[in-house]
C-alpha cells in the first residue's frame, strides 16, 4: 500500500489519507486481518503530523474499517468494501455541504430528495 499526500490539495490531509486507505480496502489491496504500519513511522515517512494520520485512522475506525488497539497497532477489520466506498463519499458530501453553510437537516433533505 502506497500512500501519498498533496499538501496543496483543497482536500484535508486526513481526508486524503483516509480516502486512500479506504480505496485500498475496497480494491482488496488491504485484506481483513492485515496490520497497518505503525502510525508514528508511517506519519514520519509521509511528512505529516502523527495526529493527522491518527485522525484518518479514527475516521476509518468509526466507519468500521479499522480496529485500533493502543500498543498493538491498527488492523483492517474486513467491513464490506462497498460500504467503505460510499461512506467516504457521504463524508465528503456532508463536509462540503457544511462548508457551504447548509444545516444538517438541510443536508438530510437534500439526500432524501435524491431517493
Amino acid at each position: 500500500m502506497l500512500l501519498r499526500v498533496e499538501p496543496n490539495s483543497s482536500q484535508s490531509l486526513h481526508d486524503q489519507l483516509a480516502g486512500q486507505v479506504r480505496k485500498a480496502i475496497a480494491d482488496g489491496e488491504l485484506r481483513p486481518g492485515e496490520k497497518l504500519p505503525a502510525a508514528r513511522g508511517l506519519a514520519e515517512s509521509l511528512g505529516v503530523n502523527v495526529h493527522t494520520l491518527l485522525r484518518a485512522f479514527q475516521t476509518l475506525r468509526d466507519e468500521g474499517l479499522l480496529d485500533i488497539r493502543r500498543g498493538r497497532g491498527t488492523v483492517v477489520t474486513g467491513a464490506a468494501p462497498k460500504f467503505a466506498k460510499f461512506a467516504g463519499l457521504a463524508r465528503k458530501l456532508v463536509d462540503e455541504a457544511r462548508r457551504a453553510g447548509l444545516a444538517d437537516g438541510e443536508i438530510v433533505q437534500l439526500v432524501e430528495a435524491q431517493l
